[in-house]
């Protein structure tokens, strides 16, 4: 009796047309995500703290989801590009809403200020920079810079997923 096709195992790659080169599974980068504690300027003297997560999907691979956790029931999100991020830890970059800024602080080190601003309101916050560097270099590590188009199968892919041929 011959073997059903679709008891194959799935580490042998299964061509639907006979004769049709295998067809590779692509590889599928992991989210990367990381929650922090930042801290939050409530004042000119009041500091307070913000747990945040960070959070990059390699199907959106240019951007990069922060959501605040005020402790409500609505949680805050901003959604900027990884390359700002990036740009970030190096240099004052940003405008309008979102600017960022490397600093350091005499009892913190090496911080990532973020500078927001919505029509609700603004916020100074401070990050560490050695744990949002370390982030951001697990997101390349999914994605690399410049294979950010390549993270989805190609039209040539799908066509001869779907199809059998292009």
């Amino acid at each position: 009796m011959p073997r059903d096709p679709l008891s194959a195992s799935p580490q042998a790659p299964h061509s639907v047309t006979p004769g049709a080169p295998p067809v590779l599974p692509l590889r599928r980068a992991a989210p990367v995500e990381d929650v922090l504690t930042l801290r939050i300027a409530l004042g000119r003297d009041k500091v307070g703290t913000v747990p945040t997560r960070f959070r990059y999907e390699p199907q959106r691979p240019y951007e990069v989801l922060v959501t605040f956790h005020l402790g409500r029931p609505d949680e805050v999100d901003w959604v900027f590009s990884r390359e700002l991020l990036r740009e970030g830890l190096r240099g004052l970059t940003g405008h309008g809403d979102v600017r960022l800024w490397p600093a350091h602080c005499p009892c913190h080190g090496a911080t990532l200020h973020l500078a927001l601003e919505s029509p609700y309101g603004s916020a100074l916050l401070e990050a560490s920079a050695p744990r949002i560097r370390d982030w951001l270099a697990r997101t390349y590590a999914e994605v690399p810079e410049g294979t950010e188009p390549d993270c989805g199968p190609t039209d040539a892919q799908l066509s001869q997923f779907l199809f059998g041929d292009f």
